[in-house]
């Protein structure tokens, strides 16, 4: 019998003094914990005791987890994931397409109710369970297919990511001649600027030199009729693809080590450059011009649905929620890490960033509208062609732009590498938490990770052919869309009403261990959050997106996708949603008895789950089944998983 704070009643088994020495030990030793958070040099308690003279086989030494050097690590680790490219051209092409600065009001409702709860809850999983995106579903295996379908979103977003680190790479190459080679004063551009009747044109237009160095020269998707037609790989592209994956795999050779201490370059000169921009910005003329345009509201948008669905995959996009990065990054915090406290500051900081670079970036582009003469709406695009084709012309434009297109470029290299540590990192610790003797030896994990890097850069060479932008625009397109929100939806529900919302709060206090009366009341809106307001607001974006996906067609610029491109699209995106219906069977046939008990079965929590929380054994010895016992379901197991029946009569004695 237990009081509701979770420690044992005076007349209990295990009384205090057993519950003292138990947490004791926890508290000393509970920031080294090593595969699935077991520790066995951890002094074992009069409860514990019994293990020792059980006929149990000799477990196999698990090899330590890394843990991060510091917690500010974690912190620009987590920033540089969030800050990423979206953060300059989608969340200011996304405000003033919407209405200016009145999108901002969907865009931190959005923020608060599905942003921030679903990255605590993300945040909060990873560091509780000291594991990967796959492992970590011990604690419901009904839903270990949410990880697998985390994986396959981020192997695509891996996939397509690193070619805009490509194409960094090739406009960052070019930038040290001078004058620039889009711009108007170079020799070759000379006739183009001289003259608006000359020069290629698509439907009637007349192209700049900035887009034509962007159609012909990176891309060379002049060469390219459609999705179809690929054409021969560029070689130029090619080559800076195969620099920027070997840029991730030294950065990533070992492991956080490595990437920890990367990111205190990474993360924090993109803020340097932007604070340049905007002091540049600021003090060219027409840049009042370009800052109104970012902020003016038009009220009238709010009852546009667009508008919402935009805000939600903004937060969606930028905070890198659902992909694994987020679960990865947080298992190899402390125990105690105050996983509130960055949530707070993580988001707080991302979002902020996003307003922050919007001054910066409409600043050069009023400029840019005020030189051309033509509205500041005329001058910005979405995607790849706000950054590519609006920001080399604007800088192009600046006295020095040799300079300050190095610094941008360096700039964006830098935000993307940034994310792509992260979405690697959800990748390698799924397989090497599923496959933990890859941890043993170093030379192992290099070939592993070695591997993994060439294969990307083997299947992303379709995208740097002259129709690659074609292939790209189609990854871009839905492998972050309905498979990333269905994924998202499945976990909030089966965290909530599986696992449990309430023992999912009182996880977490575990880990903060002494929560201020504020930390109770963040709590309880975060739990109302998780039960109904976000997954509420997953359903009406889910449907939202099955609509206009519908009813609208997929293009690049005037190039209109096939159907079978759209459906190919379409089966991306179900590939990764549909894993968690194939493990959940696999799970369920697994079980024994009627498929009731096996749905009940495959919903509780597998033993070694609560290993890693030492602060309340007390809670653990309650919570503990020994038949939950699953083999063949994951590879992961610790000798606890196979000696639970002697530890919990042991216990009883």
């Amino acid at each position: 019998m237990q009081q509701e704070s979770g420690k044992a009643a005076p007349g209990s088994p295990g009384g205090a003094a057993g519950v003292s020495a138990a947490q004791n030990s926890a508290h000393s030793n509970g920031h080294t914990v090593t595969q699935n958070g077991y520790n066995p040099s951890t002094t074992p308690s009069p409860q514990l005791e019994s293990r020792a003279q059980s006929p149990a086989p000799i477990p196999t030494p698990t090899v330590q987890r890394e843990q991060w050097g510091g917690k500010h690590e974690f912190l620009l680790s987590c920033i540089g994931y969030c800050v990423g490219l979206g953060n300059v051209w989608r969340f200011p092409y996304l405000c003033y397409r919407n209405g200016g600065g009145v999108f901002l009001i969907p865009y931190f409702i959005m923020l608060f109710v599905t942003g921030v709860p679903l990255f605590l809850m993300e945040l909060s999983l990873g560091q509780y369970g000291a594991a990967g995106p796959i492992t970590v579903w011990k604690c419901c295996p009904l839903l270990k297919g949410i990880g697998i379908g985390m994986l396959c979103v981020s192997m695509l977003v891996c996939l397509y990511y690193n070619v805009i680190i490509a194409w960094t790479f090739y406009y960052l190459g070019s930038s040290f001649q001078s004058p620039l080679p889009w711009s108007c004063d170079a020799v070759a551009n000379a006739g183009i600027c001289g003259n608006s009747t000359t020069g290629n044109s698509s439907n009637g237009k007349t192209l700049s030199p900035t887009e034509i160095f962007w159609n012909e020269r990176v891309l060379g998707v002049v060469h390219s009729e459609g999705l179809h037609d690929p054409g021969p790989v560029r070689w130029q592209l090619a080559l800076c693809l195969l620099a920027a994956w070997i840029i991730i795999f030294l950065c990533m050779l070992k492991g956080i080590r490595s990437s920890g201490k990367v990111v205190y370059v990474t993360a924090t000169f993109p803020y340097f450059v932007l604070i340049v921009l905007i002091i540049r910005g600021a003090t060219l003329e027409g840049s009042r011009q370009g800052v109104a345009f970012y902020l003016t509201p038009d009220w009238s948008r709010l009852a546009n649905a667009q508008v919402w669905n935009d805000a939600a995959s903004q937060i969606f996009y930028s905070l890198g929620i659902g992909v694994g990065g987020l679960l990865s990054m947080a298992s190899y915090n402390k125990f105690d890490n105050n996983v509130i406290r960055d949530t707070l500051i993580i988001t707080t900081g991302n979002c902020s960033t996003s307003f922050f670079a919007g001054f910066a970036i409409f600043s050069i582009l009023g400029h840019m509208a005020w030189r051309k003469g033509v509205p500041v709406g005329q001058v910005a695009d979405t995607g790849p062609g706000l950054a590519f084709v609006a920001y080399p012309e604007a800088l192009a434009l600046l006295p020095g732009s040799v300079f300050w297109s190095i610094l941008f470029f360096l700039m964006l290299f830098m935000l993307g590498v940034d994310t792509l540590f992260g979405n690697m990192e959800g990748i390698t610790t799924a397989v090497l938490d599923e496959f933990p003797h890859l941890r043993e030896n170093t030379l192992h994990k290099s070939l592993f990770l070695g591997t993994l890097c060439f294969c990307f850069y083997l299947m992303g060479l379709l995208l740097v052919t002259n129709g690659g932008i074609y292939w790209f625009t189609l990854i871009d397109s839905f492998s972050t869309s309905f498979g990333l929100i269905i994924i998202t939806l499945f976990m909030c529900l089966g965290i909530s009403f599986f696992y449990g919302v309430n023992q999912f709060c009182q996880d977490i206090i575990d880990m903060i261990r002494h929560c201020p009366p504020w930390c109770s009341k963040v709590l309880l809106y975060f739990k109302a959050c998780w039960v109904f307001f976000t997954p509420f607001l997953l359903l009406f974006i889910l449907t939202y997106i099955f609509i206009e996906m519908y009813n609208t067609s997929l293009h690049y610029g005037s190039y209109v996708y096939p159907r079978w491109g759209k459906a190919l699209g379409v089966c991306m995106g179900a590939t990764c949603c549909l894993q968690i219906l194939i493990w959940a069977i696999v799970a369920i046939s697994k079980e024994t008895g009627t498929l009731k008990d096996r749905f009940q079965k495959s919903i509780r929590p597998l033993n070694s789950w609560r290993v890693n929380n030492l602060n309340s054994p007390e809670r653990v010895e309650e919570r503990m089944e020994p038949e939950r016992v699953d083999a063949p379901f994951t590879v992961t197991l610790t000798d606890m998983d196979f000696t639970a029946m002697t530890w919990e009569v042991g216990s009883q004695a």
